[in-house]
């Protein structure tokens, strides 16, 4: 009832999985992802277990295929399961249960397996493959999985209708501050509240994320120097802030102002020239 993509980025350091459905918070069901060990997808009548036991075997060196394999093997309702993995190497592997609702199935690729089961036909596992194959393998993991979600999406989906989407993509030290590996972990429970597309507001919510939660590039970083750390100043005072570091920690821009201030982020400083 649920289609899916896990995957890990062509340059290794990335793994994550985007999903959607007609289900309840679907995010909080089928995704997992550690990094530098892989990402698995559990659904249609889903075993939550398979998260822990996955990144488990993973963990202790197992490839996707043999992973899926202890999976199954230990599992009496295999047959009721869909399950996707990805390994720390890019390995992929995908199981479709024989008692899975129609349409169900699957396809595997270089770094990824997509999945879906009660779809409206094959059309949509082909569209998401084709949408991540045709990306750039240079784009940030996240943006690639949510092509290919959208994809599948638009191709026809879940079948019964939209309800929930969720994107999770890990990566070492990507976290807050950089404390753990979380890159993004996006999740649009229900689609009354967002106009009953929950893909469509998980692609706003991750401009969002890269704004307030995605360290600055080398590239988006502009030097402060005296003339420019006035102006900052004099726009922090003129908003009720006693400095530039209390405005920044009021409005999120932690991940993308130097603490010192020695240089601010391309799309803060748009942002104040915006406003000024």
């Amino acid at each position: 009832m649920t289609f899916s993509i896990v995957a890990r980025s062509a340059d290794g350091e990335s793994w994550g999985v985007a999903v959607a459905s007609k289900f309840l918070a679907v995010g909080a069901v089928v995704p997992a992802a550690v990094a530098e060990v892989g990402a698995v997808a559990t659904q249609a009548d889903a075993n939550v277990a398979y998260k822990g036991l996955a990144l488990s075997h993973l963990d202790e060196g197992a490839t996707a295929p043999v992973a899926l394999e202890r999976l199954l093997e230990e599992d009496p309702g295999r047959d009721d399961r869909q399950v996707g993995i990805v390994d720390v190497d890019g390995g992929a592997a995908s199981h479709t249960g024989v008692a899975c609702l129609d349409w169900a199935g699957s396809v595997v690729g270089d770094g990824f397996a997509i999945q879906g089961n009660v779809l409206t036909g094959p059309e949509v596992v082909e569209a998401m493959r084709a949408a991540y194959e045709g990306s750039d393998p240079a784009a940030p993991l996240g943006r690639r999985l949510l092509a290919a979600l959208a994809a599948g999406d638009a191709a026809g989906g879940d079948r019964r209708g939209r309800q929930s989407a969720a994107l999770l993509v890990v990566r070492e030290g990507a976290g807050y501050g950089g404390n753990d590996d979380i890159e993004v972990d996006l999740r649009v429970d229900d689609a009354a509240s967002c106009g009953d597309d929950p893909v469509a507001e998980i692609a706003r919510l991750l401009d969002l994320n890269d704004l307030y939660l995605t360290a600055s590039t080398d590239e988006e970083k502009v030097p402060v120097d005296d003339e420019l750390r006035r102006e900052l100043e004099t726009y922090a005072r003129e908003r009720g802030h006693r400095d530039v570091a209390a405005w920044v920690g009021t409005e999120n821009y932690e991940m993308r102002v130097d603490p010192d201030l020695a240089w601010i982020d391309e799309k803060i400083l748009a942002i104040v020239r915006a406003a000024s």
